[in-house]
């Protein structure tokens, strides 16, 4: 393995929980869809197993999670998603087989199909050995609060899965996009609006032995979370939070990646709604070019606030609680 000590400071070893891949049975259904830019007007990125793990030693990542970014597969009709899903999940325990102390995977979910999304959970689990699961933060519009929803999460509940969340478009997108690119500006309110309606569904209050963890430094959550905290007090809202007290302390568990959000005023806001024990490494590559990535890592080592042991935290402890795999693989190469 090449030398992936290079960022120093606290940074070295850095397990990236927010990675993106394009294994090539996913990258040719793109291609066959005629989806040449994704999301507003981005380019499909090229990947390669190759590219990834320079990009990884260069930037001192150890490991990297993998997962489909979006539009995941909702480009195809539902009744059309579950063999594509199985394809990319296989891709996914293919390269994490190959390659088992650089790469986990997060498996997809063929959702909205509920029946197929919990046997795809088993096998995925039970079978190929993931590591968590990713979900879109909305199907075709429904967001994951939607009781239709809610046996994939009480099932994920019941194997304390970790679930990475990531943004999408939502259904509204061509109305309200200004003309673009939706990661500029309704990636980051769809995950805030998803984690709302988990949050007023009670799903994440239900089902707290899973572990969420949540994109981009939180999305609005920070600069929210007090009005969303504040309609707990209205009556005529159920379900809804307990109390603003609550929404708080459920905010609190979850887990946070710092993906193109180490920039001190977004990283201040969230150390508002979470502690140190939570935040985790992301780099969102190569829908971040990589740059971008040494920007962010730049950033976070150059954060006055951050003790050397919050950046060694931050970079790879929180994560190796997350997954034991990885964990037991770096305990016995260390």
């Amino acid at each position: 393995m090449a030398d992936t000590t290079a960022c120093g400071c606290g940074f070295d070893h850095k397990v990236d929980v927010h990675a993106h891949f394009l294994p090539p049975c996913y990258a040719e259904a793109l291609s066959r869809a005629g989806m040449t830019t994704l999301d507003g007007g981005f380019p499909v990125p090229q990947w390669s197993v190759g590219a990834a793990l320079e990009m990884m030693d260069r930037n001192g990542i150890a490991s990297a999670m993998i997962s489909l970014s979006s539009p995941a597969t909702h480009f195809l009709e539902p009744s059309k998603r579950k063999g594509l899903v199985r394809e990319i999940n296989e891709a996914g325990a293919d390269l994490m087989r190959a390659h088992p102390a650089r790469f986990g995977y997060f498996a997809t979910l063929p959702m909205p199909d509920v029946p197929a999304a919990l046997d795809e959970i088993a096998f995925a689990f039970d079978r190929l050995g993931a590591d968590g699961v990713v979900l879109e933060t909305n199907i075709d519009g429904l967001y994951l609060g939607n009781p239709a929803f809610a046996p994939v999460f009480d099932e994920l509940d019941r194997r304390e899965a970790v679930v990475f969340l990531h943004p999408t478009n939502p259904a509204c997108f061509e109305q309200v996009g200004l003309g673009r690119p939706a990661p500029m500006i309704e990636f980051p309110i769809d995950t805030t609006r998803t984690i709302v309606d988990l949050l007023y569904s009670r799903t994440l209050q239900r089902c707290a032995r899973m572990k969420v963890i949540v994109p981009h430094g939180g999305a609005a959550l920070p600069a929210l979370v007090a009005r969303i905290a504040a309609f707990a007090n209205l009556p005529f809202l159920n379900p809804r939070p307990a109390s603003e007290a609550e929404v708080f302390e459920t905010l609190e568990r979850l887990f946070y990646d710092v993906a193109l959000s180490a920039h001190p005023v977004v990283f201040s806001g969230l150390r508002r709604i979470a502690p140190i024990s939570q935040i985790l490494f992301g780099s969102d590559w190569p829908f971040s070019p990589e740059f971008a990535v040494a920007r962010n890592v730049e950033t976070l080592k150059a954060n006055g606030e951050l003790t050397e042991e919050d950046r060694r935290v931050i970079a790879r402890e929180n994560a190796l609680r997350l997954f034991p795999r990885i964990a037991a693989l770096a305990a016995r190469n260390a």
